[in-house]
């Protein structure tokens, strides 16, 4: 569950929720072989509070099959969606980042939110929570995976949520599905 370190749950907080969907989804599928059950990873970070916008940030890809349903499924959960194409240089090096949108759009909504949710474990995100806090004045949670979220995030909020405490927002892949999966890939 939620560990709080300094910030306090009301239940009048308004609390905008921002998904950094790639650092979420590899960090849930290299450790635990699994997908993220979106709509508890919602319900868990808001804990009951009135939910004002939640945004995932995504990447588009042109290789990706059944990313169209992916993203579908995002929206069918309340999730507004962001989207990036893929951007892939000359030298063939690959960029898929939205750390810079969503920094922005956190602080676009703070003057209207009590609570930022940021769900990643990016470290790069410490200049942004430090911002939203001494700035604005604003609670900033960050809510991540333990062993793939930098120490120096997990010190400078006011509240760490430990997803790997929250079973019930794993969704584990069928052995079938792992073949399915990985047989596309070979292919």
């Amino acid at each position: 569950m939620a560990s709080p370190l300094h910030g306090i749950i009301h239940p009048a907080q308004r609390v905008g929720v921002f998904i950094d969907v790639q650092n979420i989804y590899h960090s849930v599928k290299n450790l635990y072989n699994a997908r993220v059950n979106f709509s508890e990873l919602i319900k868990e970070v808001v804990a009951d509070r009135p939910l004002v916008r939640s945004v995932a940030y995504v990447v588009k890809s042109d290789t990706a099959m059944g990313e169209d349903s992916f993203f579908e499924a995002l929206r069918n959960v309340g999730l507004e969606l962001r989207l990036k194409d893929l951007q892939i240089y000359s030298d063939g090096a690959k960029k898929a980042d939205w750390d810079v949108g969503m920094a922005v759009d956190a602080i676009r909504m703070a003057n209207f939110l009590d609570v930022i949710v940021l769900v990643t474990g990016d470290g790069d995100f410490v200049p942004l929570v430090e911002y939203l806090k001494w700035g604005m004045g604003r609670q900033v949670e960050v809510a991540a995976f333990g062993k793939t979220t930098s120490s120096r995030l997990r010190e400078s909020v006011d509240r760490f949520i430990e997803l790997d405490s929250v079973p019930r927002i794993l969704m584990r892949m069928s052995s079938r599905v792992r073949r399915a999966k990985d047989a596309r890939r070979s292919s």
